[in-house]
């Protein structure tokens, strides 16, 4: 079972390999990956097609993975804005991380015009697996 580092190291790869995509669904034909979605192929090392056609059934499988959830999570620690949430029943509401990381990568920021930079998405990731590492060794 890789760690969340490891993970976070293997997206930063695989979208400067395969491009960030920041369209509709979470894949797209030559258009790279959605962030969450290269999370997901890197801790379950499966692209599934529903990826490319079904948003929903996609935010499913990437939140049924732990290991994927976890390294979400660290991501979105890293961001400077706070966690959306979504509200699952009448007054109960979850952090929505899958909904955080992705808007902030296809988004761009206030006063911007641009989302961030497929070379800032890296480093955000790889910023997030730092600070991962600093933190589980200093426990």
């Amino acid at each position: 079972m890789p760690n969340t580092t490891a993970i976070l190291h293997r997206t930063a790869k695989l979208i400067a390999s395969e491009g960030l995509h920041t369209g509709d669904q979470f894949a797209g034909p030559y258009t790279g990956l959605d962030i969450c979605a290269a999370v997901y192929i890197s801790a379950e090392s499966d692209f599934p097609t529903e990826f490319f056609t079904d948003e929903v059934a996609s935010i499913r499988l990437i939140e049924s993975s732990a290991q994927a959830m976890a390294a979400i999570r660290a991501i979105s620690d890293a961001l400077d804005t706070e966690v959306c949430v979504t509200e699952v029943a009448p007054g109960v509401t979850v952090p929505d991380y899958i909904e955080h990381v992705s808007n902030w990568a296809a988004t761009p920021p206030v006063f911007a015009t641009t989302p961030p930079s497929t070379a800032e998405v890296i480093g955000r990731i790889l910023r997030a697996a730092n600070n991962l590492a600093v933190h589980t060794s200093a426990a």
